[in-house]
């Protein structure tokens, strides 16, 4: 029997058993580069962006800008904060106000109240002392 018709009988490992072994290996090795690849492009992104990093920082107009922020943001936020305080000042002046003419009107009530009570029939048939 030649090599074609074992092949197709099942006998022995023929071309397409190659094929696929070194189509196996040229998978591997391309995924082995494209791994490599992979990494290189991370690491030379990390290096433009520590680069790229170190510049801008370390340049004299973004210095000045960044120091000017952080002098500028605590005034911001004291400035921001005094508002506040001062709102809530008022709210706390307005609360207090109306809880004390809520207390003279409760207060002017129940004299109100007293007055009637005591002018009532029902309070001087009931007074201490009386025998009726």
């Amino acid at each position: 029997m030649n090599k074609v018709a074992a092949s197709l009988v099942g006998g022995g490992g023929g071309p397409t058993d190659a094929a696929a072994a070194a189509a196996a290996q040229n998978q591997k090795s391309f995924l082995q580069r494209v791994d490599n690849d992979i990494g290189n492009l991370v690491d030379n992104f990390g290096f433009l962006v520590n680069a790229i990093g170190y510049v801008r920082i370390n340049d004299p107009p973004v210095r000045n800008s960044q120091e000017a922020f952080m002098m500028e943001m605590p005034a911001s936020l004291n400035d921001h904060i005094d508002r506040k305080t001062e709102v809530f000042r008022r709210l706390a002046d307005d609360t207090n106000s109306s809880l004390a003419r809520i207390g003279e009107e409760a207060s002017a009530s129940l004299r109100e109240l007293e007055s009637h009570y005591y002018s009532s029939t029902l309070a001087t048939s009931h007074l201490p002392g009386d025998t009726s």
